[in-house]
């Protein structure tokens, strides 16, 4: 490992929810363990929270995709209304690399989610859970999905799943799908969190966070109900910009934004969590070993199939954002047969992978 000492590595987290840059944490602190020099290429929301988390970091400003949710339940016709836009987002971003190679030099370069984010001349690895995109619409629009999107991955020189190898998967066939059609590096799961023991002090979390609306339609939703809840209850926007008040009964704290060390703090302290389905947040709370009870974003089938298969799973129960109030989340809780499969060193895999890849990727220029 001491080849790759002062390694110039170039990260882009999807700005698609904070979910892309948080799950990138653990990665660059290890990557700076190794001694590598970390720059990303992000903006916005998902920028400040990294400099949070890694002050002095030097930041390269990539716009984002700037993805627009409605207020109805299709996203299918909302993502085809911004199929255009994307596109344009994706030729941009590769433009973007090619002019900042002309001028400055990377030995590595790692994409969250970020199809155009690639060079031939500079190794390049792709992360992403979706090697199968769950589109709501059946399967044969997932396979089209499928197809499109492992055409962007095979432009990379390795994909890298954030999941385990074998049983059991976090994310089901949206990482193992049926029919393979990628050779996927599997770094095992990954959390910027570690478990603290602290005493249980607060009786309820409600984790916020995704696009909005949905997040703030989800959010009043939820203070509305929280006037009937006696309990010590914390909430955690999810809005690292914003500084605005929000209305909430005297039992309540509300925080915009957290730094990880606070919010895992904040987390293991809460004797019951309620949150989104997002894919970084299910591997926080399997790690953490925490009660949730999940609301999946509407019209997100990413989220429903995550939902429903932590349900199946035995890890957390569901409810739908319709119908969602802290009181039916508190009783779907206490019937819930809370079951915790995995184990501490599926979070500790990514470590060799990602150092044995670096090597082997590096030393081929």
């Amino acid at each position: 490992m001491n080849g790759l000492k002062n390694t110039r590595i170039l990260l882009a987290p999807l700005d698609w929810g904070l979910g892309h840059a948080t799950r990138c944490i653990p990665i660059i602190r290890y990557l700076q363990e190794l001694g590598c020099e970390v720059v990303l290429a992000t903006d916005g929301a998902a920028a400040k929270l990294l400099q949070q988390e890694f002050p002095g970091i030097e930041v390269k400003q990539l716009r984002g995709y700037n993805i627009q949710y409605g207020k109805g339940s299709s996203l299918f016709l909302n993502m085809l209304q911004q199929l255009p836009s994307i596109f344009r987002s994706i030729r941009y971003e590769q433009q973007w690399l090619q002019t900042l190679l002309q001028t400055e030099p990377f030995d590595f370069i790692i994409s969250d989610n970020r199809p155009g984010f690639y060079s031939s001349a500079v190794p390049s690895v792709y992360i992403t859970h979706q090697l199968l995109i769950h589109s709501g619409k059946g399967k044969w629009l997932n396979r089209m999905l499928q197809q499109l999107h492992t055409g962007y991955i095979k432009k990379f020189n390795a994909v890298w799943v954030p999941d385990t190898a074998g049983h059991p998967h976090l994310a089901g066939e949206l990482s193992h799908p049926a029919k393979q059609l990628v050779q996927p590096v599997y770094l095992g799961l990954l959390s910027r969190m570690q478990p603290v023991a602290v005493a249980m002090h607060n009786d309820l979390l409600i984790l916020l966070s995704g696009p909005e609306p949905q997040r703030s339609i989800l959010e009043t939703q939820l203070v509305q109900s929280l006037k009937n809840f006696h309990g010590k209850a914390v909430l955690v926007r999810g809005l690292p910009n914003e500084a605005a008040l929000l209305k909430v009964p005297a039992s309540v704290t509300v925080h915009t934004h957290l730094p990880a060390q606070e919010l895992q703090e904040i987390i293991c302290a809460s004797k019951l969590v309620i949150c989104r389905s997002g894919y970084t947040s299910l591997m926080d709370l399997v790690y953490l070993q925490k009660k949730a009870v999940l609301i999946p974003t509407i019209g997100q089938p990413e989220q429903e199939y995550l939902a429903q298969q932590m349900q199946t799973l035995q890890l957390f129960p569901l409810l739908k954002q319709k119908e969602a109030s802290i009181e039916l989340a508190l009783n779907i809780a206490e019937t819930f047969n809370y079951q915790y499969p995995f184990h501490a060193n599926s979070f500790e895999q990514y470590k060799p992978v990602i150092a044995k890849q670096l090597e082997l990727l590096v030393a081929k220029r």
